[in-house]
């Protein structure tokens, strides 16, 4: 068990782990940056994300405040697209940035976006596989029973399926926000350009997610080709 903690296929991970936390301090200070200049015509988020669904004939997602902090999220089963406390009532550029990004999940999900519905789909066995996966591994490692290593690899899989399928339908949300704002006359090109840095530093975030995964699973095979081997 020590072995699986300390061996140097651990080293690989690591350029992802500095990648999430760089990527975690971008996303925070970018907020924090533009989320204290107000959007010159005054929308605030929700107003912004209200007028944003009924344009696109969306008239069945409610927008729902949500406690927290960068909280907001479309909840594609509830038909509500929830905003936090810094977005919600905020008129910030940041702020109107992240709703335009949350009402383009609600977008893809009436047009049906496939990209979406794949994740909608995957994400059940992911989650399952995530807390799966690696105990399934060590077991077989410290059983030495082959099926059980390839059990794990193979859930873990699902969860790299999962983040690689993430990357497509947050850029797509983001590229739709961004024409959105611009468009639809809620801010001008320099606030949108603004809007743009914080959807920027946030899809880094999945990225690093990304790549922490197919890191992650190369470890595994890497450990199982090992056993293998001396086997």
């Amino acid at each position: 068990m020590f072995g699986w903690y300390y061996d140097p296929t651990m080293l690989l991970i690591l350029p992802a782990l500095l990648l999430a936390i760089w990527a975690q301090v971008r996303v925070n200070s970018t907020f924090h940056k533009y989320s204290q200049v107000p959007s010159l015509r005054g929308w605030t988020a929700a107003q912004l994300a209200e007028d944003l669904l009924a344009k696109n004939g969306i008239n069945d997602v409610r927008v729902e405040h949500v406690r927290g902090s960068l909280t907001d999220h479309y909840d594609p089963r509830d038909r509500v697209l929830r905003l936090s406390d810094s977005v919600y009532s905020s008129t910030s550029i940041a702020a109107l940035g992240i709703a335009a990004h949350e009402c383009g999940h609600a977008i893809q999900d009436a047009e049906g976006y496939a990209p979406l519905r794949t994740r909608q789909n995957v994400a059940p066995i992911a989650q399952l596989g995530s807390f799966a996966a690696v105990p399934l591994f060590v077991l077989g490692l410290l059983m030495s029973w082959r099926p059980l290593l390839l059990a794990g690899i193979a859930v873990f899989t699902l969860v790299v399926a999962f983040y690689l399928i993430t990357l497509p339908v947050e850029y797509n949300a983001s590229n739709r926000a961004l024409a959105a704002l611009e468009s639809g006359g809620y801010l001008d090109w320099q606030e949108t350009d603004g809007a743009r840095k914080v959807l920027r530093a946030a899809g880094l975030t999945y990225v690093a997610a990304a790549l922490q995964a197919i890191l992650q699973l190369l470890r595994l095979l890497l450990i199982f080709g090992g056993r293998q081997h001396r086997d």
